[in-house]
């Protein structure tokens, strides 16, 4: 998806990465099952870590296996899963189905067209509301696709409509819970447009893109502007976290609350100052 929501490794134990890693590996098979080679396509980390969070909280049954891949043909990897492996499967799916229709709808890509309809797979019932999700998920976008065309400046319009989308996704059900993972994916989302604009303003100029910040990147202070905007989503992010009854796995999700989504925010603000990157604290897919 975009790879903000990442771990920081080295502040990880080995055992809480390798925890880690088995559900990326977890969600990556599920993906697979799922959906074939296509779906593993979609694979992402930010996923990762909502698959941890839904599996830590609510305590389902956990699945350990081990399984060659195609990017580990020889050595069998760990992998982790459990019920929410496949909800947040089928999430992805969706949310990657009905962005490649609206990169159809406006750009008329063929490619990505395509892409939509190898995506358009049955998935299993697994109880999960994903009619009135999808319905939610399709509209929101779309509403993000009108305002991209009207060259909508006001950032807190934008961030807020993926917000609202991340916020469906991280609902798997109505319970007690659900208000408080809903502001977890709607302030994290917030925080993944915010940084993604950010991140992708130099090039979204070069080659007349749209991007909320245009306008005001060359005021003084943007720099710290946007930092502003980013540790309120995150405080606020992890201030819900901090209310949900979370033992198992607490400190690999502290870690990318915390820490992980920065690393990559503090590598591209070097790069956009001229700074040596000394190192570069994101996982990588070979790891």
């Amino acid at each position: 998806m975009f790879g903000y929501v990442v771990i920081n490794k080295p502040e990880l134990k080995f055992k809480e990465f390798d925890v880690y890693k088995s559900f990326y590996c977890g969600l990556c098979y599920s993906l697979r099952s799922r959906y074939g080679f296509v779906g593993q396509f979609t694979l992402s980390y930010d996923m990762t870590f909502l698959v941890m969070l839904l599996t830590s909280l609510y305590e389902p049954k956990v699945a350990h296996s081990e399984h060659k891949c195609i990017r580990h043909p020889l050595k069998a990897q760990p992998m982790s899963s459990s019920i929410y492996s496949d909800y947040v499967a089928d999430m992805n799916i969706l949310l990657s189905y009905y962005k490649a229709m609206d990169d159809w709808n406006d750009d008329r890509s063929v490619l990505k067209l395509a892409f939509a309809k190898l995506l358009k797979t049955k998935h299993p019932d697994d109880g999960f509301d994903y009619n009135k999700k999808a319905e939610v998920i399709s509209s929101l976008l779309t509403e993000l696709g009108t305002r991209e065309k009207e060259n909508e400046t006001n950032i807190d319009v934008m961030a807020g409509l993926f917000g609202r989308i991340m916020s469906v996704l991280f609902v798997p059900k109505d319970d007690q819970w659900a208000a408080s993972l809903s502001r977890i994916g709607f302030f994290l989302g917030k925080f993944i447009y915010i940084l993604d604009a950010y991140d992708d303003l130099e090039e979204d100029i070069k080659k007349n893109h749209y991007n909320p910040f245009k306008s005001i990147c060359n005021e003084q202070g943007f720099d710290d502007r946007i930092k502003g905007m980013l540790q309120m989503m995150m405080a606020e992010c992890s201030k819900e976290f901090e209310y949900l009854p979370i033992l198992e796995n607490a400190e690999v999700l502290r870690n990318i609350l915390y820490a992980g989504v920065w690393t990559v925010y503090y590598k591209n603000l070097k790069e956009r100052r001229g700074e040596d990157v000394a190192s570069d604290n994101t996982i990588k897919e070979d790891d």
